[in-house]
């Protein structure tokens, strides 16, 4: 049974919009991730490798096993280590607090090399391994993938950044992080009311749904908020390298800004190019372009005055604590990707307290009860005060928007 698709959500955002900060990135060179880990090592396919090593199992109520699905290796490493980071760190937050209703987390990291085949090949590592819950894909397109067989199997799943309409199609699955067409449509409203530009410019890569579907949505809606597109370009994986073509045109055009729906990977090289013409237009990203000052070899002083719109800060005071513990766990400073992760796995804490699941139910069984509870409860998180979702799987929550300045990000 598929859900309606709704973007009631755009409402709520376009009317809550502020301008807040953002986190500093994962390295996807730091693919060791870190520390004391309760999770399996990435790329392993081993899913009874999972350590516990926060005391899963010794409560009276059992313990409940939690499948992480990612790219752990691979281009998109920063945004799965993130994903696998954040996680491990909230099973080992609330088993150190009892649990939940009594019962231990225990979670196990599966790498999917962000391939939709290799994200399924995870999910069924992690279902052989008695997987009651799944928190992933990770990107898009491989929780597309993963959603199709989590729906036959009725198993929950909730993606803590897989941003396409279609992850949360079936209603097994719901998300942390905004819709695709929310973060274009959010992101043009930003441009238009703090009147950053009239005339703006769009690369997008046409090879992701990702990317895609938020410059539909930014397109769509730039008309209302007074903008001019004065270029629209695409590019595919298979020429992702040379920009020159969309760069001269955006810049021949008049554009003041750059709406960059993509990757921080393909985005540095665009900064780079960028620079290499003396175009110096303001550039605008979303939650995608976290990590950009992360990439190896990159100058970070070519991304100063980068915004995008993301929704968690290092730098708030409601994140410090959750900071400074991963800095403390990973040696690097998290990024959204982390936090979206973290907020996913106390959602599920949440759905099972309030759905009174215990450790040996089945998967089907906890998947229909997680499935009512989720539209019940509201948890304080690291992404948004206040959380709730609707019966599509959608959050509601307030987005941010962050200036990289002298090589943070800053809120505005």
């Amino acid at each position: 049974m598929k859900k309606l698709i709704t973007l009631g959500l755009t409402a709520a955002m376009v009317a809550s919009l502020t301008a807040c900060g953002g986190g500093s990135g994962a390295d996807a060179t730091t693919a060791a991730a870190g520390g004391d880990s309760t999770t399996a090592a990435a790329g392993t396919g081993d899913a009874t490798a999972a350590a516990d090593n926060s005391g899963a199992g010794e409560a009276a109520g059992g313990t409940f096993k939690i499948g992480v699905i990612g790219p752990l290796t691979g281009p998109a490493a920063a945004y799965g280590i993130a994903v696998q980071n954040g996680a491990d760190l909230a099973v080992k937050e609330i088993n150190a607090a009892g649990g939940a209703n009594g019962i231990m987390f225990e979670a196990n990291a599966q790498d999917d090399e962000h391939d939709a085949q290799k994200s399924v090949n995870a999910y069924n590592t992690l279902k052989d391994w008695g997987a009651q819950a799944i928190v992933g894909s990770t990107t898009s397109d491989p929780c597309i993938a993963v959603a199709a067989e989590t729906s036959n199997d009725n198993m929950f799943q909730i993606t803590p950044s897989g941003s396409a309409v279609e992850c949360v199609s079936p209603e097994n699955v719901f998300r942390v992080c905004f819709a695709d067409p929310d973060q274009g449509t959010a992101s043009a409203v930003y441009i238009g009311e703090n009147k950053l530009a009239s005339k703006v410019a769009v690369i997008y890569d046409s090879s992701t749904t990702y990317s895609s579907g938020i410059r539909e949505a930014f397109v769509k809606e730039a008309g209302n908020q007074g903008i001019e597109i004065v270029a629209d370009e695409a590019f595919t994986a298979d020429n992702a390298t040379d920009f020159s073509v969309q760069l001269d045109k955006a810049k021949d055009a008049g554009a003041e800004l750059v709406f960059l729906p993509i990757y921080y990977q393909e985005a540095s090289v665009i900064l780079k190019q960028a620079h290499d013409k003396d175009f110096a237009p303001v550039f605008f990203g979303c939650d995608g372009m976290d990590g950009i000052l992360t990439v190896e070899n990159f100058d970070t002083s070519l991304a100063e005055g980068l915004m995008l719109l993301t929704p968690f800060s290092t730098t708030e005071e409601s994140s410090k604590a959750f900071t400074e513990d991963y800095v403390a766990a990973y040696g690097i400073e998290p990024n959204q990707f982390a936090a979206d992760s973290y907020d996913a796995v106390y959602a599920i804490k949440a759905a099972v307290e309030k759905s009174g699941v215990t450790a040996d139910m089945s998967y089907s069984d906890v998947c229909d009860a997680l499935k009512g509870a989720m539209t019940e409860i509201s948890i304080d998180g690291l992404t948004g005060a206040g959380m709730t979702w609707n019966a599509t799987g959608e959050p509601d929550k307030a987005p941010k928007a962050v200036k990289i300045v002298n090589g943070v990000y800053e809120m505005q």
